[in-house]
């Protein structure tokens, strides 16, 4: 039995004037309890779509346990069928959010799976005054389209939503010549939910935002921007995790907001934030782990006006960004005299209270005979753990006051049931209502054009230190730089494949080689970087992209990008410069970290200096911002191509222009016949490892004389690099590196080829004619369990041998962590000139992109 009111006691108090006459809506479900073990089977946030049946949507008149209480749900499915072959109503509802006029209740809601066919998420509507009740997509066929699940109203009438539908994403699987599915996130376990709107009725469907895995829990600002919770997810091991982002209901100004370096902000956690709701100058957010098997979360409010980090300021300085709501509380689940919180919703009266879902702490005596015992917990009962068992969490709805630190119960709990999630249905100041930005004569260039625009002030600048030899002034001036001595001379535009689930195609785990933590990545194209380090690119929008700075060899430069950015139509998405993603500097925030270390053009009406002097600048303009507007913006190509359109020869001589076009290749392209005669925005560069690096061992490069007969040497990898020589004799590869056709013993779906590049090997030797692994003598001798040595049948001690390695050629973590290999070509090494350039710069960005087996998961193999 409940003998306590939560933190603070009061029971009691009189009836609370500002919630006596509101109505309180709140999901509750039954528990989900194993039924071997009696253990609850907790929720995962990764798993958005996840179906737990048994929940009612229910609408109490006032905030009071006694208040009339009605099921404003299950009426929709009072037909037999719906019932299960136990004859219960089993269905799911979730995230709730009540209209700014207090009347009219948006959720998310998924129907009975009837006759074994499964059912979606769909987005309803409650009008509370009328009592109707209406699904938002009325078409049955639309409404089925994809899982529609946590919706928010804006401010203009329409519906922001996360969604599986990907209606813009699927449009530009078309237009890369694929069918059109449900994407998976980057752990290729479920669709991804990503950010729509839609009009009240259901129509104009519109996608805003891009991820490739999870874009949750929309609520609108109160300046009209869109706060969510983003699973960034991009191959990253650190910092891998849900943050906050914001962005415009149009989907332009896509922006970080809070809690990239924030998970480990509870200690013994490893912590995300959910469900965020804007209130009192603050956000109150969920802040959990992925998974919870308790069910337990830490309602907290963040300070985000201030702090990027929960103990980070905006400047970088040090703070407390992030406070619990429940003193003392820590979210972890674990028995403890505060209890178990789980949802929590403001009450938007300007005061610090909340509706909160809370189960108070209950044991469960490990001896009892008979029938489980459950006990309230005490400091002497927690203090012995062999005597206690946890018992099942009791989750009711209570009103917690955070200042006077008390609860009041509004909604008794019961046994194996709890109360998820709960709100207020209170009138509230609408919000702005943020209207699309009127795009100038280029941004509407662009949008007709299904481009946007990227503008970097200068890679150089990374985490507001001016990191270009001499600095970045210098680096721009052709007389005190020639350009083959910048360190930057490219940007590479990367966009992620979308993998399809197994039913559209069954990708094995070995279709993505060596590593599957980058996916598999495709290439838009390349964009210059100005002397400055300036960069300003149309760059196709409404896909996810990184960037990856590159030398003139196209080998990258800058770490990889942990989050993937967007551009809408039209839009510009600037910055200052890169970002080392172990630093915690405040990076990808527009009002947080450094200010740009370079201010660009000094005035107005002149040249940069020792530079053409027809690229005449504007005061504060980047080389980038002055040649785009002279000449028109850069657009993406498929090759590196260097011209020197900077230097003014009456000063400086111009830099010798150079091109690896990949029209020079003798191996097959990477890019489509229609792409290398027109680069668009629907074209791609695909690196397959068998199609396009693989062929290049296998090319002849014999070296002939003048005769046309003579040989004067042969440059072919695998005339040293096989382990057949010209007669086809046994021998022993080059640099024990076979790169010879043929599967791997070790992964049939892989060319040996490749694991002998990307994994580690054991050194080989020929011993009666057969290639046998080296075996080298340790020093150790056969010992049995209890150390003792192990003699052989003469009575002498056994020897221990082991492998040689061989370290691998290359590595996935890209050009410059393969100089093993890559360095061998370059000036000065041994394999000088062996390779072009143009087939160096292809190992390169394959290596870059991650070394990936496949970089399409229609060009895999079928099983």
């Amino acid at each position: 039995m409940l003998t306590g009111c939560g933190p603070g006691g009061g029971s009691g108090q009189a009836p609370d004037p500002v919630v006596a006459e509101q109505p309180v809506a709140f999901v509750q479900r039954t528990l989900d309890v194993d039924p071997d073990s009696n253990e609850l089977r907790g929720d995962d946030r990764r798993e958005p779509d996840a179906f737990r049946p048994g929940a009612r949507l229910y609408l109490k008149d006032r905030a009071a346990p006694s208040a009339a209480l009605r099921d404003i749900t299950s009426s929709l499915f009072a037909d037999d069928r719906f019932l299960d072959d136990e004859g219960e109503l089993r269905y799911d509802v979730k995230d709730l959010a009540v209209s700014y006029d207090g009347n009219r209740l948006l959720f998310a809601l998924r129907a009975p799976e009837v006759d074994d066919q499964t059912s979606t998420w769909n987005i309803w509507e409650y009008d509370v005054a009328n009592d109707l009740l209406r699904r938002v997509i009325a078409s049955d066929t639309q409404a089925e389209a994809g899982h529609d699940i946590a919706p928010d109203y804006l401010p203009d009438g329409r519906i922001v939503f996360a969604s599986t539908r990907q209606r813009t994403a699927k449009a530009i699987l078309l237009d890369e010549g694929k069918p059109q599915f449900d994407a998976l996130d980057e752990d290729r376990d479920a669709p991804a939910f990503v950010l729509h709107v839609m009009a009240s009725d259901g129509s104009d469907i519109e996608q805003i935002t891009f991820n490739q895995s999870h874009d949750l829990d929309p609520t609108v600002l109160a300046n009209g921007k869109i706060l969510f919770s983003r699973w960034d997810n991009a191959g990253q091991t650190r910092n891998n995790g849900f943050n906050l982002y914001q962005v415009n209901p149009d989907g332009t100004d896509l922006a970080y907001v809070f809690g990239r370096h924030s998970h480990d902000s509870v200690e013994g956690q490893t912590v995300h934030y959910f469900r965020p709701l804007a209130y009192n100058g603050q956000v109150l957010a969920q802040v959990r782990p992925f998974a919870s098997q308790s069910l337990a979360a830490l309602p907290a409010l963040l300070d985000t006006t201030a702090f990027v980090e929960a103990d980070q300021r905006l400047d970088g300085s040090e703070g407390d960004g992030q406070v619990a709501v429940v003193a003392g509380y820590d979210g972890s689940g674990e028995p403890n005299l505060n209890g178990s919180y789980g949802a929590a919703s403001p009450l938007f009266d300007g005061t610090d209270r909340y509706l909160v879902s809370w189960s108070p702490c209950r044991l469960r005596e490990a001896f009892a005979e008979g029938d489980d015992r459950i006990v309230n917990c005490t400091e002497e009962r927690l203090a012995a753990p062999d005597d206690y068992d946890r018992a099942l969490p009791i989750f009711g709805l209570w009103l917690l006051d955070k200042t006077s630190v008390t609860q009041l119960p509004v909604q008794a709990p019961e046994e194996g049931v709890q109360v998820d999630e709960a709100v207020l249905m209170i009138d509230r100041p609408l919000p702005t209502h943020l209207a699309p930005a009127i795009l100038d004569s280029e941004a509407a260039t662009l949008a007709n054009s299904g481009y946007g625009a990227v503008h970097i002030r200068s890679v150089y600048d990374v985490d507001g230190t001016d990191t270009a030899p001499g600095g970045i002034r210098t680096l721009a001036d052709p007389l005190q730089t020639e350009p083959a001595a910048r360190p930057a001379m490219f940007v590479r535009f990367e966009k992620p494949v979308s993998i399809p689930d197994d039913e559209v195609r069954e990708v094995d785990l070995s279709a993505f080689g060596r590593s599957a933590a980058q996916g598999m990545r495709e290439i838009l194209g390349y964009a210059p970087v100005e002397p400055d380090g300036s960069v300003r690119a149309a760059v196709p929008a409404n896909v996810a992209f990184a960037i990856s700075v590159v030398d003139g060899n196209g080998e990258r430069l800058s770490a990889r990008h942990q989050n993937w950015l967007q551009v809408r139509p039209g839009e510009t998405l600037s910055c200052h410069g890169c970002h080392d993603p172990g630093s915690d500097v405040p990076h990808g925030r527009p009002d947080a970290g450094p200010a740009s270390v370079y201010s660009g053009a000094r005035t107005t009406g002149l040249e940069f200096p020792n530079t053409d002097p027809t690229l005449v600048a504007d005061m504060g303009e980047t080389m980038a911002q002055t040649y785009s507007r002279i000449n028109g913006i850069r657009q993406l190509q498929p090759d590196l191509v260097f011209e020197d359109q900077w230097s003014n020869d009456a000063v400086v001589a111009k830099a010798a222009p150079f091109a690896y076009r990949y029209s020079d290749l003798s191996t097959p392209s990477p890019v489509s016949a229609a792409c290398a005669a027109s680069w668009s925005g629907f074209c791609r560069t695909v690196i397959h490892y068998e199609q396009h690096i693989h062929p290049l061992w296998g090319l002849d490069r014999q070296i002939i004389a003048a005769d046309g007969v003579t040989v004067l040497d042969d440059y072919t990898c695998t005339g040293c690099h096989s382990d057949q020589d010209a007669d086809g004799a046994l021998r022993l590869p080059d640099s024990q590196l076979d790169l010879s056709d043929g599967p791997s013993p070790d992964q049939p779906d892989h060319f040996n080829a490749y694991r002998e590049l990307l994994f580690n090997d054991n050194e080989q030797e020929i011993i009666d004619g057969a290639l046998t692994d080296v075996l080298v003598d340790t020093g150790e001798i056969e010992r049995d369990e209890d150390g003792v040595p192990i003699l052989d049948a003469e009575g002498n001690t056994i020897p221990v041998f082991t492998t040689v390695n061989v370290p691998a050629s290359m590595n996935t973590a890209g050009a410059r962590a393969s100089s093993r290999f890559l360095d061998r070509f370059r000036s000065g090494g041994s394999h000088q000139g062996f390779l072009t350039e143009v087939e160096l710069k292809l190992i390169a960005e394959w290596l870059d992109l991650g070394g990936q087996y496949y970089n399409n998961p229609f060009d895999t193999p079928e099983d």
